[in-house]
């Protein structure tokens, strides 16, 4: 048995006359067995992306059973992939809900009222109530971390939410 004059494929011209030799054959090979959709043109590229980075390690005669195998293996996961795609939609999405366009118009627009009447409070009034509603401190942590006392924090809390109602309810 004679030995083989390259023990890999890692030289250029080589790599080229492999190219020219099974790209067309391979392209083929995917074209009939799966068909246009999965895109043979790009599985027959990264086939041969894949061979080029494994050079090293590829014998000349062994390179286009490798070819075969990869573009293959990438046609069938692609069409796995296919599959779960198809699974996932093919399962209800939810949409709908039980509200009306009406209500969630006037969610928006209540939504905006109170953005802008939060905005008009005093800078110590929106700090309090912020820290009270928003991130659920209690009077007793907000007067230590503004270092006031904790009637300070009822007073302005209590006057935000006067000042809210009557903002709110204005509009």
């Amino acid at each position: 048995m004679s030995k083989p004059l390259q023990d890999n494929i890692c030289e250029s011209q080589l790599f080229e006359r492999l190219y020219n030799k099974h790209a067309k054959n391979l392209h083929d090979f995917l074209y009939y067995k799966f068909g246009q959709q999965l895109n043979p043109q790009d599985k027959v590229q990264e086939a041969f992306i894949k061979l080029w980075q494994n050079c090293g390690k590829i014998t000349p005669d062994k390179a286009k059973s490798y070819l075969f195998t990869t573009a293959n293996n990438l046609m069938l996961n692609a069409v796995a992939h296919q599959k779960v795609v198809l699974k996932y939609n093919k399962q209800p999405q939810k949409h709908a809900t039980n509200e009306t366009p009406e209500f969630v118009l006037q969610e928006k627009e209540y939504h905006q009222k109170l953005q802008n009447a939060i905005n008009n409070l005093t800078e110590a009034q929106r700090t309090a109530f912020l820290m009270n509603r928003v991130e659920g401190k209690r009077f007793k942590e907000i007067a230590k971390l503004l270092d006031i006392s904790v009637k300070a924090v009822e007073k302005r809390i209590y006057g935000a939410l006067k000042k809210l109602r009557e903002e709110i309810n204005e509009l």
